[in-house]
């Protein structure tokens, strides 16, 4: 088939679901194919053929019966779309052999046809589809690129227009990809943020060339799928998908909620900037790993600090070779150059990696190793995360001192049973939604009592904790509320007690096997004092907050209160509390109360600002005594060079503290390297 062929063949299809603008935005299949070969240089227009398909669901909507005319009887008895395929080839190629002509050119009235139905319902059904398909002109396209300032028109006008030119050349080609092609990212390339999407709810073992078959017949840039991962470097379900242009961007959004096997996957827009921090790298030895072309990679995880290329290689066998040897092996490191147990392999062919994934969990040395098929960009996003130095770029060089809310926003952990807890909220709740679902109870509720909590991805979780002002109301709002529904999901509610809710709160879990605390209240890292018990410190103040943007909202600054001066504390607003479920990765945010993080704020002092602050402090003498205390000041030597701010926490997770100092450099001269002060 070539562009530039005076004989069209014009295609057209129907769906048993939404047709016109929206077709192949709900997933359903096709029930009608029609086509017709037109000779431009005779100007004779062939015999029209119409074929009727045969779903697997025998489902038409109102609007396809009142668009198409057709009924399930019409259907019933039709051909499945692999034999009407193969009727269109055959049909094509004889009308087009008896006009003497070897190629034909494809036209549609609208890509939807080709790009969002015909495409991914082959690739769902393992069907392969005609070289034609893969190149084919939009008419409309065509049309008024030719007559910029005409109205619309119908698709038969289109036809006949272009009967009357038989000399025209087609421009407007385009084309579907045969595959996705791999490849690697800069994170100086410019990338549009109108040609990025986020799936959200994949599959944990899917591949980049699973994503890329989910959008069969849209155009995705080479290297443009950014597996995400979590905290822990495992995939997330999710993944940032960049495509070619806009047009094709749009298109995949509407595929939101169409289906990966038995899941339905969320599509949503995405920016430029979110995907060159997933799939962007400045790593020439990766950028070298990478450079091979037409490669698969396989991550394997767990492996022995010990383990050397050579072993490596005897593990995975001689039946699959990897990619010139020891050179297509990728050992991840830490900035030091200590080994993580990670490493990338690259192989040639696909049966090279089926061979190769058998090794799962095999043993070498003594220790189980785990295979996974992976990306270019998950190959970038490990090694960003594993070679880049946390939080030390990001924070201020200056003291760090914990500030406290008023004391009033701080629930004292108890075993009254005077909280309710709601379960299965919808993702996309407010508080707004909860004072309407509590209905009349809401007057019940304690000031700033509403606390939502959030999951590891910053999201809501589907779990809200209320505080009331009696255990009789809330035992009150778990009976009258349990099982009601809010935006068509029911909401169940449970009574529970202020010490419950803070553990949740702080990471640990409350289900049917009973109460499971956090890491961070197990009894080898137990705290000396009651973790409840907050010191109440004095009012140390400065400008930028140590809490990350996406978790709270911007700091208010001190206002003077004449009433009540010592409490003239900047905090972020107890307006609804949200809080991050950080699960094992809340060690930055640690140890704070148990409650939303919006009644603590962490706040960086100015050189000086510490000595100005006790002498200006309504308690100086408290606050004197607090720095003069034996052991207040903890001195720390022998650390890593690349340790943060986080990795300190981390340390002392179950302990009061009152900050981190890190050493300026006029005081770096008079303490050695690899050392941070701790209050």
């Amino acid at each position: 088939m070539a562009s530039h062929s005076d004989t069209l063949v014009v295609f057209f299809g129907a769906t048993a679901g939404a047709n016109g603008g929206k077709l192949g935005s709900d997933e359903r299949e096709i029930i009608l194919l029609v086509w017709q070969i037109v000779d431009l240089h005779e100007k004779k227009v062939g015999k029209l053929h119409s074929y009727y398909v045969k779903p697997d669901s025998l489902e038409l909507t109102d609007q396809c019966k009142e668009e198409t005319g057709l009924t399930v009887e019409d259907i019933i008895k039709a051909d499945p779309l692999d034999k009407v395929l193969q009727q269109f080839q055959q049909s094509v190629s004889s009308e087009v052999k008896s006009l003497g002509k070897s190629s034909f050119t494809l036209l549609v009235n609208s890509p939807l046809v080709i790009r969002q139905v015909l495409h991914p319902e082959a690739s769902k059904k393992n069907l392969v589809l005609p070289e034609c398909f893969f190149s084919f002109v939009d008419l409309r396209k065509e049309f008024h690129k030719c007559c910029p300032n005409a109205g619309p028109a119908q698709k038969q006008t289109l036809v006949s227009i272009f009967v009357c030119f038989p000399g025209h050349k087609f421009a407007c080609v385009e084309t579907v990809n045969y595959k996705f092609d791999s490849g690697a990212c800069c994170k100086t390339e410019p990338v549009d943020s109108e040609t990025v999407i986020r799936a959200r709810g994949l599959p944990w073992q899917s591949s980049d060339q699973d994503i890329a078959r989910f959008f069969k017949g849209l155009n995705i840039a080479k290297g443009g799928v950014a597996l995400c991962l979590n905290a822990q470097g495992r995939r997330n379900g999710e993944a940032l998908v960049r495509f070619i242009d806009s047009e094709h961007r749009d298109l995949a959004l509407e595929r939101h909620k169409h289906h990966m096997g038995c899941r339905y996957i969320e599509v949503y827009k995405a920016t430029g900037e979110e995907f060159l921090k997933i799939a962007g790298g400045t790593s020439n030895e990766v950028a070298q790993f990478l450079s091979k072309e037409n490669q698969v990679i396989i991550r394997m995880r767990g492996l022995p600090f010990t383990a050397t290329s050579q072993e490596v290689l005897s593990f995975l066998g001689p039946e699959s070779p990897v990619t010139d040897g020891a050179e297509g092996l990728l050992f991840v490191k830490y900035p030091d150059g200590r080994p993580t147990g990670d490493a990338f392999v690259l192989f040639s062919c696909e049966e090279y990696v089926q061979n190769a994934l058998k090794k799962h969990k095999q043993i070498l040395g003594k220790r189980y190793i785990e295979l996974f098929r992976s990306t270019a960009a998950e190959v970038q996003q490990v090694l960003n995360r594993y070679m880049s130095t946390p939080l030390i770029s990001t924070l201020p060089a200056s003291p760090i001192v914990p500030v406290l809310a008023s004391q009033p926003f701080l629930p004292a952990a108890t075993s009254t049973r005077d909280c309710v807890r709601l379960r299965g909220l919808p993702y996309t709740a407010g508080i707004e939604d909860i004072l309407e679902f509590m209905g009349e109870h809401t007057v019940d509720i304690k000031p700033h009592g509403v606390h939502m909590v959030l999951n590891q991805q910053g999201r809501p979780s589907g779990d809200a904790f209320i505080q009331m002002k009696s255990a009789d109301r809330a035992f009150m709002v778990a009976q009258k509320c349990h099982k009601k529904t809010m935006k068509d999901r029911y909401v169940e509610v449970f009574q529970c007690s202020t010490e419950e809710m803070s553990i949740v709160l702080m990471g640990g879990t409350l289900n049917r096997s009973g109460l499971s605390p956090p890491p961070c209240k197990l009894p080898c890292l137990s705290p000396p004092t009651a973790y409840a018990a907050f010191p109440t410190s004095p009012a140390i103040l400065s400008e930028a907050a140590f809490y990350q943007p996406p978790l709270l909202a911007a700091p208010r600054h001190p206002q003077t209160t004449v009433a009540s001066p010592a409490h003239t504390l900047a905090y972020y607003p107890p307006q609804p509390h949200l809080y991050m479920n950080m699960n094992m990765n809340y060690t930055a945010y640690y140890p704070s109360p148990p409650v939303s993080p919006s009644t603590v704020g962490y706040f960086a002092a100015p050189p000086g600002a510490v000595a100005a602050a006790v002498a200006a402090s309504p308690h100086p003498g408290a606050a004197s005594t607090v720095l003069s205390q034996p052991g207040a000041l903890v001195r720390m030597q022998g650390l890593p060079y690349n340790t943060g701010v986080k990795d300190i926490l981390s340390f002392f997770q179950g302990y009061q503290y009152s900050g981190v100092v890190q050493m300026s450099e006029q005081a770096r001269s008079l303490v050695q390297p690899k050392e941070w002060l701790c209050l």
